[in-house]
């Protein structure tokens, strides 16, 4: 078996997850978060559709993280930012965290928002 050290670049990788909170590039977080290269947020859930729309120009995938369980998120919140030349990808939290740790790692233009399990 091989193993590889995996590197980060600008984005920090989602170390942990628990009860309303993430842990991140070794800090804890509460609530809901935005995870990107620009750095970590806190993110105010669907309702916070500018944070999301300020990443069009610098990420091609976001990963909404919809809590303990996969759900839709909003019609017209997907519709925003897919116009925008985004692309949306919602799962679970523990989903969307693996999925963006391992995409990240690869060097994607990807970003991470997530509501808390």
């Amino acid at each position: 078996m091989r193993l590889n050290e995996v590197t980060y670049t600008d984005a920090k990788p989602v170390e942990g997850y628990g009860p309303g909170f993430f842990r991140i590039g070794g800090e804890v977080f509460r609530g809901g978060v935005l995870v990107s290269g620009a750095g970590i947020t806190a993110w105010g859930g669907y309702g916070d559709a500018e944070a999301l729309l300020a990443l069009v120009e610098h990420v091609d995938v976001l990963f909404i993280g919809t809590g303990a369980d996969v759900a839709h998120i909003p019609a017209d919140l997907r519709t925003q930012l897919e116009s925008g030349g985004l692309g949306v990808e919602a799962m679970s939290s523990p989903a969307a965290a693996r999925t963006y740790n391992v995409l990240l790692s690869e060097g994607r233009r990807i970003a991470l928002a997530m509501l808390p399990v």
